[in-house]
């Protein structure tokens, strides 16, 4: 059971973060396309998953089209009853669609506001009025959700789920326009920041694709406030500790160097991600 699924660019497609880090963190099988903001319309680009007009789209194996990130969302868990995309609870479950529905549809001065950009952070952003309202909302409903579900970690209704997914990009959001909001969001932010398949498409939107100049901001830029990653740089050649790419298993052709020490991926792309942030790639600091 292999899913066709299309998403957008990763430094700024916040929808297409939401449903890659279902797909990633539940091993769910799929068949990845991106298409290309630079290149203009996104329908024009997947011709093939018609009528659906957006980033996410997924075509099911049974060739259903299904372009909504809660309409997705929904059906991955249909499909798969075993995995804990909402949580078994009946409580905690009813909790959990309530906030995914309303990220769905809501915050709207939030995402007008602070489009996604994991290319850059920004310092010194005064948020208007309207946006405050909608961070005080998040406060409520965040705190709501973790006094109602009791969860032992840090998500918000259990173990992570949809709802945590589709809370990734405000996340994002709030992490990269350096917006101010309490202890306990600021602790799921973190949350956010800290988790590995988080990490890993941060890494790659800061390599793979075009600076889109649309969706920079008028603010003095910081650094990411995400964990600081290891050191490491790109390299032309090199004796390499492994002879085969740590994610592929192909012959190395590419390199790094970090701590004195050379290792070869298969390709630009692989080593590049790895650079962005080493300890994002468990495969990769299993060489160390």
């Amino acid at each position: 059971m292999t899913y066709d699924l299309i998403l957008g660019d990763r430094a700024y497609s916040s929808w297409s973060l939401r449903i890659w880090l279902l797909f990633d963190k539940f091993n769910l099988p799929r068949k990845t396309t991106f298409v290309d903001f630079k290149k203009g319309g996104v329908p024009e680009q997947m011709p093939e998953f018609a009528p659906a007009k957006t980033v996410p789209t997924f075509r099911t194996p049974d060739g259903a089209i299904v372009g909504e990130t809660i309409a997705i969302a929904e059906e991955l868990a249909s499909r798969h009853p075993d995995l804990p995309l909402w949580p078994a609870d009946p409580k905690a479950r009813a909790t959990a669609r309530a906030l995914a529905s309303e990220m769905h549809s809501g915050f709207a001065t939030l995402r007008t506001d602070c489009p996604m950009n994991l290319r850059l952070a920004y310092t010194g952003v005064t948020p208007s009025e309207a946006l405050m309202a909608d961070l005080r909302r998040l406060e409520v409903i965040w705190d709501h959700a973790r006094d109602t579900c009791q969860p032992d970690g840090p998500w918000l209704c259990g173990d992570y789920g949809i709802v945590d997914a589709f809370y990734a990009p405000v996340a994002a959001r709030i992490a990269g326009y350096g917006l101010s909001v309490s202890d306990t969001a600021q602790a799921y932010v973190n949350a956010h920041l800290n988790e590995s398949s988080f990490r890993q498409w941060h890494a790659m939107g800061l390599v793979h694709g075009d600076t889109l100049n649309r969706y920079a901001q008028p603010y003095e830029t910081t650094s990411w406030p995400g964990p600081a990653p290891l050191a490491a740089k790109p390299i032309d050649s090199g004796s390499s500790e492994n002879e085969f790419c740590p994610y592929s298993g192909d012959i190395v052709t590419h390199f790094l160097e970090m701590k004195g020490r050379t290792f070869g991926f298969c390709n630009a792309f692989c080593r590049d991600k790895t650079v962005a942030d080493p300890e994002a790639w468990p495969k990769f600091m299993a060489l160390l």
